[in-house]
């Protein structure tokens, strides 16, 4: 174990397996407090059995570092608030809130059905904003009575949040939704001392091994010697977002795999043809043809 997280609180949602398991560890590695947070759905949201938060819990505790679970489902408002009053009741404050949990309902936009995209969008947008939205409410409170705050959000978006991926419409829409949401609430969280930031990772997981999206097809299997698509990869850059040395880094999102790590260039302003003038609908083909060939040509959509 090592102090940089020491004293430090940290929440992380779908703890229980893959990437917010490997999290989990990391920060307890780091010195930090952690709330293992593990609703448990399957890859198609049903309830899975036991929840094996607990035994993160126990390899967190066995390693000598200290962890507590909760079992709330993210996306319930009630729910996010007892996740958070959980690190408060257990630990007595708060300081990283990690957004991790989800699940796949693969589908071609063409097929797919309205609860497919609500479960989606549901679990993984509003399971990201709901746990941000009270743990801000309590880092605001602490800034207004006078308290240093020096909290931390990193969100998980995704590659087909950043590109689009053929087959899971409802997924890149949701994970599009995490990276402006990041951007959102790195603006307005600022003056209370907030932070936040998001990674884009791609790891070998429940959720990508067996899964119908296009990104899936990209995922090596473990080869001799380093594991490029393990799990743990992705957790330093999660720590370091975490840690009081990430405080000058926010609304940023970063690319990371096995042992790369990129900063994602996102929406901006492109170039501007100007008539000075309302255009006629007759003339706007040439000036069409001359933005886009003047335009550095999109990253096609994964499994395009």
């Amino acid at each position: 174990m090592n102090d940089m997280l020491e004293g430090r609180v940290v929440i992380v949602t779908g703890a229980g397996r893959g990437l917010g398991r490997a999290h989990a560890l990391a920060f307890a590695a780091a010195g930090a407090k952690v709330v293992v947070n593990d609703f448990d759905p399957g890859k198609d949201g049903r309830p899975a059995g036991e929840s094996p938060a607990e035994q993160v819990v126990d390899a967190i505790r066995a390693a000598g570092g200290e962890a507590v679970v909760n079992g709330d489902d993210i996306a319930d408002w009630d729910g996010a608030e007892r996740l958070v009053n959980t690190a408060l009741d257990g630990f007595g404050r708060l300081d990283v809130l990690v957004n991790n949990g989800g699940f796949l309902r693969d589908r071609m936009l063409a097929t797919m059905s309205e609860e497919e995209w609500d479960a989606v969008i549901r679990v993984h947008l509003k399971g990201h904003f709901a746990p941000m939205r009270h743990a801000s409410t309590y880092w605001r409170a602490q800034a207004k009575a006078g308290n240093t705050v020096d909290a931390r959000v990193i969100n998980t978006s995704s590659g087909a949040g950043l590109l689009g991926s053929i087959g899971q419409g409802n997924y890149a829409a949701a994970k599009a939704g995490i990276a402006a949401l990041t951007i959102q609430a790195a603006a307005e969280f600022a003056r209370y001392g907030i932070t936040v930031n998001a990674i884009a990772p791609a790891a070998r997981t429940r959720m990508t091994v067996g899964a119908g999206g296009a990104m899936a097809e990209t995922m090596a299997a473990p080869e001799e010697g380093f594991d490029a698509m393990a799990p743990e990869n992705v957790s330093p850059l999660v720590v370091w977002l975490g840690s009081a040395a990430s405080a000058h880094v926010t609304g940023r999102v970063f690319e990371v795999e096995g042992g790369k790590v990129s900063l994602a260039d996102g929406w901006r302003h492109g170039t501007v043809i100007d008539k000075g003038a309302r255009w006629d609908p007759q003339e706007l083909g040439p000036v069409v043809d001359e933005l886009i060939g003047g335009a550095v040509p999109p990253t096609p959509v994964y499994g395009a």
